[in-house]
């Protein structure tokens, strides 16, 4: 019998580029890596040396606090 590892059941983590967290967000590059030195949005993930990604996940967490926070205020 072969052993087989098996994974928890997540949801499966999906990482998306820069100009994927522009459309998201609707926030251009400047704006985005300010709020990342600001420890505001999520930090992004190094995958290589030329390629860096965002955790969806985290992005879409990001918007609903700001959503959320928006509506608080009101």
């Amino acid at each position: 019998m072969m052993s087989q590892n098996v994974l928890p059941q997540t949801p499966a983590a999906r990482l998306i580029r820069i100009a994927e967290v522009e459309r998201t967000t609707g926030l251009k590059r400047p704006t985005i890596y300010r709020h990342m030195a600001a420890g505001t949005f999520p930090a992004s993930i190094k995958l290589s040396p030329s390629c860096t990604a965002w955790s969806e996940a985290e992005v879409q967490a990001w918007i609903a606090q700001r959503i959320a926070a928006s509506r608080e205020a009101a």
